[in-house]
């Protein structure tokens, strides 16, 4: 990641900032980040997670979020748009704004080259501040491989690692499968990311 400026911004100077931008920036601890642009494997391994997960749960008290909508970390002071998220028993905002949540279940990120060692990493501990979070899905758009770290404890994750087009994501925390023949469906492992 490249900040924007070496200016330390506030919260709400980000969010003032973010309103009127033409692009995606991302705010972690007073610094801006623009977001790269996604390809095209990875906009339908994100589609296609979330397509499955919103018809699974139409009828059950579960919101599916793509990358459009905002997250706050408050422990870190850390907003982020994940590419997919999963909120149980009702999505809760951040001071009233309708486009920034706070209580993810499960988050998905699709990897990319140039943010896969972050998303891995940094973003992964960042992520385990939620309370709420139980469940981080990193899927590989260059080729069939999904990580999977769901937690057990206190501050205890288990990973499970997916890598057969015959296999599929068990989400426990949700009760769901979601096979990876379905989540890769007209993904061209050809195409750079």
């Amino acid at each position: 990641m490249q900040v924007t400026t070496k200016k330390s911004y506030t919260p709400a100077e980000y969010l003032e900032l973010e309103e009127k931008a033409e692009y995606k920036s991302e705010y972690v601890n007073g610094q801006i980040f623009p977001m790269t642009g996604g390809s095209t494997n990875h906009n339908k391994i994100a589609l296609n997670l979330s397509f499955a997960l919103n018809g699974a749960f139409s009828q059950q008290d579960y919101e599916i979020y793509m990358g459009d909508v905002r997250l706050w970390i408050p422990d870190k002071q850390i907003y982020t748009y994940p590419d997919v998220m999963v909120i149980a028993g009702g999505t809760r905002y951040f001071s009233n704004r309708t486009d920034t949540i706070t209580n993810p279940l499960i988050i998905a990120e699709v990897l990319s080259k140039s943010t896969q060692g972050y998303d891995r990493q940094a973003k992964f501990a960042d992520y385990r501040t939620i309370p709420s979070f139980q469940e981080y899905l990193l899927i590989d758009q260059t080729r069939i491989y999904v990580e999977q770290y769901a937690k057990t404890g206190e501050n205890r994750w288990e990973l499970k690692e997916c890598k057969a087009e015959d296999e599929a994501i068990s989400l426990n925390s949700v009760g769901l499968q979601v096979s990876l023949k379905d989540l890769y469906n007209k993904v061209s492992f050809e195409l750079n990311d």
